[in-house]
């Protein structure tokens, strides 16, 4: 999927569409007296005066969008940004929309960032923030009571396109200003991780966010913003935008709210560990499998249920497993309960593996969802929950494998894997000849 994306929003393709239409925009007042400068670390990416780094487009399917032909894209591209500049003007600097037209897009994709935004509405107007190109982020009227049932009187702020009764389909509190005053949004999101709060009240707290165009799959790795128009006339300003890296969206996905978890490793020698210890190091805070080594290194407490996170580095090619549930014998890859496949998926030299090979799978059993890697050689973040015969994988914020083992009838290659249905056992690592690097190790048993 994210070579789809790469493909639907290719940067050089927008900038040679929008360069030539912004300049038409309506500017009526050049000293933007409403325009206030980014925070710290934060850039704009409406620049109060017109729209460049911005195009038109409607609600339209990404996944579709991808599969037209790159002239096909351009047309459509071009004929939606013509549409955008009948409804869409720059007025003492700020983007005002008369409720209708195609959606105003970003140029730019982002993946993991935080987002600034003003907004300020009308009575029965009816809005939203698409991220990633999906919907949305919910603006209403929350005194239009014709629309009470499905949920404007909560208030703005919520994902509104995710499934009725998941977390963060309605806002936590309702936050919205009277009509006429404006608002301000703070959106984070790290994958489909989101946390929203609008005027500084927290509404949404990293819930995640659903794909409205395939529930099945996760959110797109990385998209465009989208500002929605909906019957009724908005303005936005002071739109700004900070990205966030790695090593942060780490550290933020790590402090997620949950139970607390406690540390495997203690970041200075495997104390704690068993198994092929001597084929493991201890290398700048990270246990590391040596290279030309392998072998099962394995917690040495026993486990049912639980959810573990952890960092990984994979180096070029790197290939490991996380054992599930081992009884400390034989290959975790079939004695253990599973081995979650811990994988450079995007080298060449893994072209051409079964699906149920690829990182985050259940090895021989259940594949995992693609694309969501950070770029080899830098740490990824991963939360694994085994509970009962259901084994779920978050990579870097993104669902990539939700599976319940039991229901597996079908095996790669027909080989048995007479530990699946296994209850407890070890948590550990199956290394396989490469310097695969894990920190930041931490459990929490389930009830």
């Amino acid at each position: 999927m994210s070579q789809m994306m790469s493909q639907m929003m290719s940067q050089k393709l927008l900038c040679s569409i929008t360069a030539g239409l912004t300049a038409v925009v309506a500017v009526c007042c050049s000293a933007n007296p409403s325009s206030a400068a980014p925070p710290a670390g934060f850039r704009a990416i409406f620049n109060g005066r017109d729209l460049t780094g911005w195009h038109g487009m409607p609600h339209f399917s990404p996944i579709e969008f991808a599969a037209l032909s790159p002239d096909e894209r351009r047309q459509k591209i071009a004929a939606w940004t013509d549409g955008a500049r009948q409804h869409w003007t720059v007025q003492n600097g700020e983007l005002v929309n008369d409720g209708h037209g195609e959606y105003l897009t970003t140029d730019e994709e982002f993946s993991d960032y935080e987002l600034l935004i003003d907004y300020k509405t009308v009575p029965l107007a009816d809005s939203g923030i698409y991220l990633k190109a999906s919907p949305q982020i919910q603006i209403w009227d929350f005194t239009e009571q014709a629309k009470f049932g499905i949920g404007a009187d909560k208030g703005s702020g919520g994902l509104w396109n995710n499934s009725a009764g998941s977390p963060g389909k309605d806002p936590a509190v309702r936050a919205d200003k009277p009509f006429g005053e404006w608002n301000s949004f703070r959106i984070r999101q790290l994958g489909a991780r989101t946390s929203v709060w609008l005027n500084d009240h927290l509404v949404v707290d990293n819930a995640t966010m659903e794909n409205y165009w395939d529930r099945t799959a996760p959110l797109f790795p990385g998209g465009p913003i989208q500002l929605q128009t909906h019957g009724g006339e908005i303005r936005w300003r002071n739109i700004f935008i900070r990205e966030i890296s790695a090593d942060e969206a780490n550290q933020l996905l790590s402090e997620a709210p949950g139970a607390e978890f406690q540390p495997l490793f203690n970041g200075k020698d495997l104390t704690g560990w068993s198994g092929a210890t001597a084929n493991y190091e201890v290398v700048e805070g990270a246990i590391r499998c040596k290279a030309g080594h392998g072998g099962l290194l394995h917690t040495a407490e026993e486990y049912s249920d639980f959810v573990v996170r952890l960092e990984f580095r994979l180096p070029p090619g790197g290939n490991n497993g996380l054992a599930l549930r081992s009884s400390g014998e034989g290959d975790p890859a079939y004695h253990a309960m599973c081995e979650l496949q811990v994988l450079d998926s995007e080298h060449p030299m893994y072209a051409s593996l079964d699906p149920r090979q690829y990182h985050g799978s259940a090895y021989g059993m259940a594949p995992a969802r693609r694309g969501f890697l950070r770029p080899t050689g830098e740490w990824n973040f991963q939360e694994v929950t085994v509970d009962g015969s259901q084994v779920r994988v978050e990579l870097n914020g993104n669902i990539i494998l939700d599976a319940n083992l039991a229901d597996v009838t079908e095996f790669m290659a027909n080989s048995p894997h007479p530990g699946k249905d296994r209850t407890r056992g070890y948590f550990g690592f199956a290394g396989h000849n490469d310097p695969v690097s894990f920190r930041n190790i931490a459990i929490r048993t389930l009830p």
